[in-house]
This record gives C-alpha cells, structure tokens and sequence, in this order.
C-alpha cells in the first residue's frame, strides 16, 4: 500500500528496500498471515477461504488447507476474484520501530485486519471533528 505523502517522513529513508526484503526474501513473495501470492489473481469467499492453484485446494484465512469439501450450492455464486498486493506492515504500528521481528508481509484483507482498531479510531476522528466544525460554523444541531 503506498504511504500517504503526510505519513512519508515516519518511515526510513530506505523503507522501500527493507520493504522489499520482507515480502520477498524472508516471505518469498507469499503473505505471512494467509498465504496469498503476491501479484496473483486468487478466487475467494469473502470470509476468508480462497483458492490455492498450487495445491490444488481451499485454504482458511489462516493459510491453513481445509480438509472438508466445500458444499456446492450457492458457491459459484459467491466467488470472486481479488489481485493480491503484499505490503509490509509493523506488527506494532510504530513505523520507527523497524526491526525484522516487528515487520510483517501482509495481503490487502491481513493488512486491514491487522489495522482494523485504528481504522476505527481515525473514523471516529473524522466523524467528531466534522460535527465539531458543523457545531463552530452552522450553530448548535436542532432538537428533534
């Protein structure tokens, strides 16, 4: 995921060469999380269970193999197709805190997983400071 351009100066100077030794040398070009091929096209359910041309096979969200057969009804209906993008993300989501161990390979679902409270906090942010600028400008909201 690119780095939004006020969020640049948290990260290296390098952080585009120790991104790429992450996802490619250490994860070999495979999410660390689920097993996604970076830059492929993978069939998936949506919850999670998606399609492993390699095996041959279904695998959970955890990259596990499932070992039940999926039923058949309604399952055509609900695949799609999704292009995998590795990013490398902070376990700890401190961008100064660079260590191999803190670094992850991450696909775009483990990635938004992965950051799901802070994209929560940062929605409530935005909702609260937007009624805070309707309250300084537009006056107190009316009784209903």
């Amino acid at each position: 995921m690119p780095i939004r351009p006020e969020h640049r100066f948290f990260y290296p100077i390098d952080w585009p060469q120790l991104s790429d030794a992450i996802r490619f040398r250490r994860a070999r070009g495979r999410c660390e999380e689920c097993a996604r091929p970076h830059l492929q096209r993978v069939f998936h359910l949506g919850d999670g269970r998606w399609w492993d041309a390699e095996i041959s096979g279904w695998r959970d969200g955890q990259g596990r193999r499932l070992r039940q057969r999926l039923r058949n009804e309604d399952l055509l209906a609900r695949i799609r197709i999704t292009k995998v993008v590795l990013a490398a993300a902070h376990r700890d989501h401190d961008t100064a805190n660079n260590e191999d161990a803190n670094l992850a390979a991450f696909c775009q679902r483990c990635h938004m997983l992965h950051d799901r409270d802070e994209h929560q906090r940062r929605r409530w942010r935005t909702l609260f400071r937007r009624k805070a600028m309707g309250d300084l400008f537009q006056g107190p909201y009316p009784a209903v």
